[in-house]
C-alpha cells in the first residue's frame, strides 16, 4: 500500500510522538537525581498557571534537530527529538488543564553572544513564564577550534548580563539554569580540562547570582557512568546526548524544577 505525503508524515509524527513519549516514560524508571539537586536538602516548586509558557533556550543540545519554521508552541518538529521536547511532552501528560504553552529556541552552535544577539526576538519579546538555558559547550569548543577567543571570564560576565537583562525585562520569570556538560569519548579529550570545568563553575555563579533553579547535568551524567553504561552510551561524541542521554536529562530537569 503506497501511502499519501499527508498521511506519510502524519504517520511519522505519530511514530515520533510514541517515541517521545516513551523516552519519557523509560526516563521516569530511571534512578533520581534528587540528591544531587544541591538546592541544600530542598525541592523548588516551579509556579505552572494557566497558559504558562515555558521557554527552552541553548545550544544544538537543545535544538536537537527542531524544525525552525514551526513555532507554534507544543509542536512535536518544532521541540526537536532531545530533552526539551521529551520535558514537553511529560509536562502537557501532566497538566492537561493547564494549556502550557512550550517553546524551544535552541540554535546549534551557539555561544552567549549568539544568544545575547537575539534575545529579545527569542526571549523577552515571548514573555516566558519559565526560562530554562543550557549554554557553555560551544564557548568553549569553538576556542579550542580556533574560531573564537572568549575566556572563562568572558562567558561569566556575558551570561550574568543574559541574566540580569532577563530579570530586568521579565522581573517574575523562572529562571533554570541548566549546568554545562561533556563526557569523555568522541571529541572530548584532555585539552577540555581543567578550563571545561572553570566554565561550569561560572555558570554556578551566575545562576546562584540570579537566583536560578540549577540543573546538575555533569554531575547526573557522571553517576550514571558504568562499565555497562560507559561514556558514549550517553554521548556518543562526548557532547551530543543520545536518547538515553536526552531522557536522563528530561528526568533530571523536572526533577530539579519539582515538575517531575
Amino acid at each position: 500500500m503506497v501511502l499519501s505525503d499527508k498521511n506519510s508524515i502524519t504517520r511519522r509524527r505519530f511514530v515520533q510522538g510514541a517515541a517521545l513519549a516513551g523516552s519519557v516514560i523509560t526516563a521516569a524508571q530511571m534512578p533520581s537525581n534528587r540528591a544531587v539537586a544541591a538546592f541544600d536538602g530542598t525541592m523548588p516548586n516551579v509556579p505552572l498557571e494557566d497558559g504558562s509558557v515555558i521557554l527552552f533556550q541553548g545550544d544544538s543540545i537543545t535544538d536537537a534537530g527542531r524544525v525552525k519554521n514551526q513555532q507554534a508552541p507544543n509542536n512535536l518538529a518544532g521541540l526537536g527529538h532531545g530533552y526539551s521536547a521529551m520535558i514537553t511532552t511529560g509536562l502537557l501528560g501532566a497538566h492537561p488543564t493547564l494549556k502550557l504553552q512550550c517553546f524551544n529556541r535552541g540554535i546549534s552552535g551557539h555561544k552567549v553572544p549568539d544568544l545575547a544577539a537575539r534575545w529579545q526576538r527569542d526571549c523577552i519579546d515571548m514573555e516566558p513564564d519559565v526560562l530554562s538555558i543550557l549554554i557553555g559547550v560551544n564557548d568553549i569548543w569553538h576556542k579550542l577550534a580556533g574560531r573564537y577567543d572568549g575566556t572563562v571570564e568572558t562567558y561569566e560576565e556575558g551570561f550574568a548580563q543574559l541574566l540580569a537583562t532577563t530579570r530586568q525585562a521579565l522581573p517574575d520569570v523562572t529562571l533554570v539554569v541548566c549546568d554545562p556538560f561533556v563526557l569523555r569519548c568522541g571529541a572530548v579529550n584532555d585539552a577540555w580540562f581543567p578550563e571545561f570545568d572553570q566554565r561550569r563553575a561560572a555558570a554556578k555563579r551566575v545562576s546562584d547570582d540570579a537566583g536560578a533553579i540549577w540543573v546538575p547535568f555533569q554531575q547526573m551524567f557522571d553517576d550514571v557512568l558504568s562499565d555497562q553504561t560507559p561514556p558514549d552510551y550517553w554521548a556518543g561524541d562526548g557532547v551530543h546526548p543520545t536518547v538515553a542521554g536526552h531522557a536522563l536529562m528530561a528526568r533530571t530537569w523536572l526533577d530539579a524544577t519539582g515538575l517531575g
